[in-house]
């Protein structure tokens, strides 16, 4: 174990500066608090809702087909890319009633 040792007053400025940015990053989210984390969706509630698998979702990420937001390894979505990924995605799925040939007959 290695022992440091600053002075008081370098101390005292290092706790003030602290105190400093953590005053302000509680003022960002009290601005922000429309972004909190638990409005946010996971990878299990959008595969639910998107009625996809695991490995469907994370092409849709590769793609750039629905944003995302990681925090250390976990994925969150916002609802709104959710709904604006599930209208195009849609509009890609083939209709169930249509019947066509396959391989172009």
């Amino acid at each position: 174990m290695e022992i440091v040792m600053v002075e008081a007053r370098t101390y005292e400025a290092m706790m003030s500066r602290f105190e400093a940015f953590a005053r302000k990053v509680e003022v960002l989210c009290e601005r922000h608090q429309d972004k909190a984390l638990k409005q946010w969706l996971d990878n299990q509630d959008v595969c639910i809702i998107l009625n996809i698998s695991p490995r469907t979702l994370q092409t849709y990420r590769d793609n750039g087909t629905l944003p995302y937001s990681q925090v250390n390894h976990k994925m969150y979505y916002r609802p709104e890319d959710v709904q604006a990924a599930l209208r195009l995605i849609e509009e890609k799925r083939p209709k169930l009633g249509r019947k066509e040939a396959p391989y172009g007959r």
